[in-house]
């Protein structure tokens, strides 16, 4: 695994993808909180999501960013998309992501377009294959991402040149 990507020096994005409130009833009543899943990205490659829960939403937020904030990925990108096509999965969610040419823009849902914006991909197509989930969803994005090579990468592993992999 990489090392740690420290928040405190970027300037982060965030994002409230879902909220849900859930009750326990008790002798006397019910009782309500909320647990909110958010997702921060400077932008520039890097993304992450974190799920918070409280009694109360602003706090169930908090506590989702600075989950979010621990849970940093860098994503390998090829200009405005991603280097190739992908298929992430997590538990029922799974997401397909297609590179698209330049201009596209992010054809995405909800839950997968939250993630695309706050990691700064700007052309991409995407569907939601299974489950429609947001907390599977985000989760299996993420995981997509994250298992992304560019050409550097995998040369560095085959210990070739960028331009012999190319061919």
């Amino acid at each position: 695994m990489a090392s740690k990507i420290d928040a405190s020096t970027m300037n982060m994005s965030e994002n409230v993808v879902s909220i849900n409130r859930v009750s326990k009833t008790v002798k006397g009543g019910r009782i309500f909180k909320f647990s909110a899943l958010v997702v921060v990205g400077d932008g520039n490659g890097t993304v992450g999501f974190g799920l918070g829960k409280a009694s109360e939403v602003p706090e169930a937020i908090r506590k989702g960013i600075e989950d979010a904030k621990k849970n940093l990925i860098t994503v390998a990108t090829k200009g405005t998309t991603i280097p190739h096509e992908v298929i992430g999965k997590f538990g029922a969610g799974e997401v397909l992501m297609k590179p698209a040419p330049e201009g596209t823009g992010v054809i995405a849902g909800g839950p997968v377009r939250a993630v695309m914006e706050a990691a700064g991909i700007r052309d991409i197509r995407t569907k939601c294959l299974r489950s429609n989930n947001p907390c599977n969803v985000v989760t299996a994005t993420i995981q997509g991402l994250q298992s992304l090579r560019n050409v550097d990468q995998v040369a560095a592993i085959r210990g070739k040149t960028a331009k012999e992999i190319i061919g």
